[in-house]
């Protein structure tokens, strides 16, 4: 049966934010097909039962007051199954929108299990010269009409346009194979749901395979979700590591991420706080310690990186050891290799001269031959490829990330420290334990910073400095 040319309903949905978990419909626009005729056209404001976010409102208009009347998801459930039956559902970035519609489904006791495809996708397979494939560049290349952008029917009337707009430009047989290729559900483990490759979202995030009772096996990041989770199996034939989780995941969880920076910082936060079974690195340890080292001349200070800021003031820190031993053993070895004096860095204790001068291996720091702020600095310059970055801002920072869903986060930065990922309509958290320093995050933050493009960095209000 052709899916081009059957029956189709084009929809988009309008909600309080963007995970289907936690946010609800406010507005849904429904374009019906057949072949090529249109059937009917259809749209109503929903009451999601909760408040609309004041960012929300104003990116579609939608108020809590339009809403208030409306018709709740429950009352319409019916009717709305009785309109996606037996028809192809077509939804631009259709992970966001069928997500939604599931669980709403799902609220009401019903299943919905319509073949998915996603306008988005299928620019993509047929426009691959277009630089974007967001619905806007959507109606700029096709020339399009949309009266009200971010509202669900004229959204969803756009697709049907571009539907049209595609026929006129593109062989029926090339559409037919692209559609088929974006629609088809890729095999999984038999143990795992045959409808998890079709619920799995498109964009960024963390997800989460379990085994039996619960046991948390693996944790991992994905610019898309699906693409990536769909690999785990697909790579089974040829990696251990792939087929023993492909054996034991029975149960497959994802949390959806407006960029790839809050995948990651979610991604080393659970698995330094969950510890899966299966993952190796980014682990972290429960204190890291560093070698802080004065302009002064003073003896370099071995001290946890959590009792010490890193928006350093006349000293700079290097490198990170999981305990204080395996710093001291590094500053013996750099001593001994560049004939640094073990008695003025406190690693020796003795009177006089150090046994390193006696034996020509120090240039006299103990003893007054070389100036202390001399060995200081030969010190830093041999400690130089493990210097660590001084926070570089006065204090919190917020980062925000977009996604083409429209989901926006807010990460919360201090001191190298992952603090909070706020989204729309969330609250400002209280004080809470602070979180401790971890390279993995350092890192992160690091790479992030030093990108080409810029990430969109707001001052953190000081009258806040208790959210940790």
């Amino acid at each position: 049966m052709s899916l081009f040319n059957g029956p189709i309903v084009f929809v988009d949905v309008e909600t309080t934010g963007g995970h289907p978990a936690k946010h609800r419909v406010t507005e849904i626009g429904v374009v019906a097909i057949d072949g090529c005729e249109l059937q009917y056209e259809w749209s109503s404001l929903i009451n999601p039962g909760v408040s609309i976010p004041t960012s929300i409102q104003q990116f579609t208009g939608i108020t809590d007051e339009m809403v208030r009347h409306a018709p709740s998801f429950e009352d319409l459930a019916e009717e709305l199954a009785a309109r996606f039956e037996g028809r192809l559902f077509v939804a631009h970035n259709a992970r966001f929108d069928f997500g939604f519609l599931r669980n709403e489904f799902r609220r009401t006791g019903r299943k919905l299990t319509n073949r998915v495809a996603c306008t988005v996708k299928l620019s993509r397979a047929l426009y691959p010269e277009m630089p974007r494939h967001n619905l806007d560049a959507v109606i700029e290349k096709h020339g399009l009409r949309c009266e009200q952008r971010h509202r669900a029917l004229p959204d969803a009337q756009a697709l049907w346009g571009m539907w049209q707009a595609i026929r006129n430009d593109r062989s029926h047989d090339e559409i037919e194979a692209r559609l088929s290729a974006i629609t088809h559900l890729r095999s999984l483990p038999a143990h795992l749901p045959a409808e998890l490759a079709d619920e799995l979202p498109e964009g960024p995030g963390v997800y989460r395979f379990f085994g039996e009772n619960g046991a948390l096996l693996y944790v991992g990041k994905a610019k898309n979700i699906r693409s990536r989770v769909l690999q785990h199996w697909q790579g089974a034939a040829n990696d251990t590591k792939s087929q023993q989780l492909s054996e034991l995941t029975r149960r497959v969880e994802w949390t959806e991420t407006a960029g790839e920076l809050g995948a990651l910082l979610l991604e080393a936060r659970w698995i330094r706080e969950l510890k899966p079974l299966y993952n190796r690195a980014l682990r972290g340890c429960k204190q890291v310690w560093t070698v802080v080292v004065a302009d002064d001349g003073a003896a370099p200070l071995i001290a946890p990186l959590d009792q010490w800021p890193l928006s350093f003031e006349n000293s700079d820190a290097f490198g990170v050891f999981k305990n204080e031993a395996a710093a001291r053993k590094a500053l013996t070895g750099l001593a001994r290799e560049h004939e640094l004096c073990l008695r003025m860095m406190d690693l020796e204790h003795s009177r006089g001269s150090c046994f390193a001068y006696q034996v020509g291996k120090c240039r006299g720091a103990c003893v007054g031959k070389e100036p202390l702020p001399l060995h200081a600095v030969r010190l830093k310059l041999a400690l130089l490829p493990h210097r660590l970055k001084s926070w570089p801002f006065a204090g919190a920072v917020g980062i925000r990330e977009r996604s083409f869903t429209e989901l926006e986060q807010l990460h919360i930065i201090d001191n190298w420290r992952h603090i909070a990922t706020l989204e729309a309509g969330d609250e400002l958290p209280g004080r809470r334990k602070p979180q401790p320093f971890d390279i993995d995050v350092y890192k992160i933050l690091l790479r992030y910073f030093n990108a080409k493009a810029r990430p969109r960095i707001v001052n953190w209000p000081e009258a806040d400095p208790d959210v940790a």
